[in-house]
């Protein structure tokens, strides 16, 4: 049976609400707004009751109905009159309105200003910065008791992240340096093909991979595989409640996580780095040999010639330098990591976003320094 309302007026200025039938959600309730529409109009009403004898059957749906009557009459200065409905309506009314609603409890619209939205800005960039340095500083704390022999940590998880970080990464780095060799190539045969100089691009691909893009594309690389990978890898532990768990027993996260990455990273970086030069080199051999008739024996010796030890050794330092990089940005991401499952996404996004910002600053400053120094 359908529910039913009727609304009489009575001489008195007050209302009685006639409710019937079965008011359940699964049947179409009636709107309440029709009723404050009736309790709007005409002269003021003073007093509002109920009737519910012809009442079938009633569910959670009546009393959201009633609810949206009572704060309607309420903000009116309505007086309500409850003795008409059931029991069980009224105790589950009183137990519904016993508890006042939490302040915040409802999402409110408003509208932020510019200031106060840089101001907030600010606050978390101000908060940021002082978890980084401290988390600096903690690693290197750490690295100094590596130094004295006081650092504790699994041998094995340095040795598997080692192969995580090195071998394991060989496949991309080849391909992503092979394909910048032969890009150097293209765009330096352009410009020197005008003036028949084609055998000097082997000096541009040869010193442009062993003294920065070696590095900063293996660096790229290595945040956005490694980076991402130690974040997801500590962010899964602080929200299953690992890295508690290790504090708890004394442990120190930083030395027992956070160390061996870095360490790993640190170790395998030049290593990648040299192996990225030698694919780089060889991407413009393949150029240079195959398109712009350059002897092999030419192109070997023209390379040697332009490469020297210090060229090497730039590239060997930013290497390195990137190594601490991309393991300080993904661990440090991987710590601040919330207790969700979308805080693992975020923190690995994050930790890739921190990395490769990282690494162009490093190259920005060890470049001026290279360039004060003279080297």
């Amino acid at each position: 049976m359908d529910p039913e309302l009727k609304i009489d007026r009575q001489p008195d200025e007050s209302f009685v609400i006639h409710l019937g039938g079965d008011w359940k959600l699964e049947n179409k309730l009636p709107d309440s707004g029709e009723v404050q529409k009736q309790l709007a109009s005409g002269p003021k009403t003073a007093r509002v009751s109920f009737e519910t004898q012809s009442l079938t059957g009633w569910d959670s749906g009546l009393l959201i109905f009633l609810i949206k009557i009572v704060e309607h009459c309420a903000k009116k200065s309505i007086n309500v009159d409850k003795g008409g409905l059931p029991q069980g309506v009224q105790r589950l009314f009183d137990l519904a309105t016993a508890v006042p609603e939490r302040m915040g409890a409802r999402r409110e619209v408003r509208r932020v200003s510019f200031l106060a939205r840089v101001g907030e800005s600010a606050i978390v960039f101000r908060d940021s910065t002082k978890e980084m340095l401290a988390f600096i500083g903690e690693a290197t704390i750490a690295f100094v008791r590596l130094l004295t022999g006081r650092a504790k940590f699994r041998s094995h998880d340095l040795f598997l992240t080692i192969q995580e970080c090195g071998a394991a990464a060989l496949p991309i780095v080849s391909l992503i340096s092979l394909l910048v060799g032969l890009i150097l190539a293209f765009v330096g045969a352009i410009q020197l093909r005008m003036f028949g100089a084609q055998l000097y691009v082997a000096d541009a691909v040869g010193i442009g991979m062993v003294r920065v893009m070696g590095a900063i594309m293996t660096g790229i690389i290595m945040a956005g595989r490694t980076g991402a990978a130690f974040a997801a890898q500590l962010g899964t532990m602080q929200t299953n409640e690992e890295i508690d768990a290790l504090q708890t027993l004394g442990i120190s996260p930083m030395e027992f996580l956070v160390l061996p990455r870095m360490l790993a990273l640190m170790l395998m970086m030049p290593l990648l780095c040299v192996y990225a030069d030698l694919m780089g080199i060889l991407g413009g051999f393949i150029v240079g040999v195959g398109m712009l008739d350059i002897t092999p024996m030419q192109y070997y010796n023209e390379t040697k010639a332009a490469v020297s030890f210090t060229n090497i050794s730039i590239g060997l330092v930013h290497s390195a330098v990137f190594g601490v990089l991309v393991a300080l940005s993904g661990c440090l991401r991987g710590i601040q990591c919330g207790r969700s499952a979308s805080a693992v996404g975020e923190a690995a996004t994050s930790a890739v976003v921190t990395g490769i910002v990282s690494i162009i600053v490093a190259t920005a400053i060890i470049t001026f320094a290279c360039e004060v120094l003279g080297i």
